[in-house]
């Protein structure tokens, strides 16, 4: 396990960061064994794909190129971060991480876990921003600095939002209060370095700044919300009739009767029912 779960639970239940400023040397040592994290030169030269670089206008992947690792060096000399995805793939310590964090934190096995590597030159960072998804950084070389502040526009966003930018339609439905147009008023700050293990919870807004060239690796889970096991479930309900499964020709009269014949069915509905179909499917 990366972290004690027990002391990490309060936070995370909570929604409140919670900082580590360094992870037992287990862990640290687990990681020394992994070449591609030793340094962004050796990652660049084991990295397989793209490599997605944050454009200075914004600082953040709203605003970004792909390029090969070749390239990618070029534009991080010139000042620009760069974000490597699925990193995991590179190696089973961290799949078999991201799987115990996950079923440690009790999320739902059609959850998205992947690991995300950060390069980021010095005195660069990413925009005020949030995301939809459950964070855990853990900086591997450099400084980096990160301030988080509560999200009280809106909760459990199913989006990402950058500042500044335009919100997104559905976003707009369920937001709560307009959007700030700086870092929110409560922020805290965290100074990671080598080893030090950052929990950034979801919707939170945050925004970072590296001392001297930085690079971490994050531990990011995009988990289904209740919205999405029940679409889940109901199309798979739904699929087994020929009527649901009929060409929709706006007949309201139709329709009323399509949806009277699920209402009697939905008493019958159990929680257990749903999630024995989803968490079975999930981790095959």
């Amino acid at each position: 396990m990366v972290f004690d779960f027990s002391e990490f639970s309060a936070s995370y239940f909570a929604r409140r960061p919670f900082f580590v400023p360094k992870v037992n040397s287990g862990i640290l040592d687990a990681l020394e064994g992994l070449p591609f994290l030793h340094s962004l030169e050796s990652l660049l030269d084991r990295w397989p794909g793209s490599v997605q670089v944050h454009l200075p206008d914004l600082r953040d992947e709203a605003s970004s190129l792909e390029t090969d690792a070749e390239r990618a060096l070029s534009f991080y000399a010139q000042g620009m971060g760069l974000l490597f995805n699925d990193a995991h793939v590179l190696s089973p310590l961290l799949q078999g991480w991201l799987q115990s964090i996950r079923q440690e934190i009790g999320l739902s096995a059609l959850t998205y876990g992947r690991n995300l590597i950060y390069a980021t030159p010095d005195g660069q960072g990413t925009a005020t921003h949030f995301d939809q998804n459950i964070n855990f950084v853990l900086q591997l070389r450099g400084i980096k600095r990160w301030t988080i502040a509560p999200n009280t526009q809106l909760k459990n966003p199913m989006t990402r939002h950058t500042l500044g930018l335009p919100v997104d339609p559905e976003m707009l439905t369920y937001l709560e209060a307009p959007m700030p147009t700086q870092m929110p008023p409560g922020a805290e700050s965290f100074e990671l370095r080598p080893g030090s293990l950052l929990y950034v919870p979801r919707g939170c807004w945050h925004s970072t700044e590296a001392e001297g060239d930085a690079l971490a690796l994050n531990f990011t889970f995009t988990a289904p919300t209740w919205i999405d096991l029940v679409t889940a479930a109901l199309r798979g309900r739904l699929i087994s009739s020929s009527d649901w499964r009929d060409t929709a020709d706006l007949s309201e009269e139709k329709f009323d009767g399509l949806l009277q014949d699920l209402i009697q069915d939905l008493p019958s509905w159990r929680a257990r029912d749903i999630l024995a179909v989803t968490e079975v499917s999930g981790d095959q």
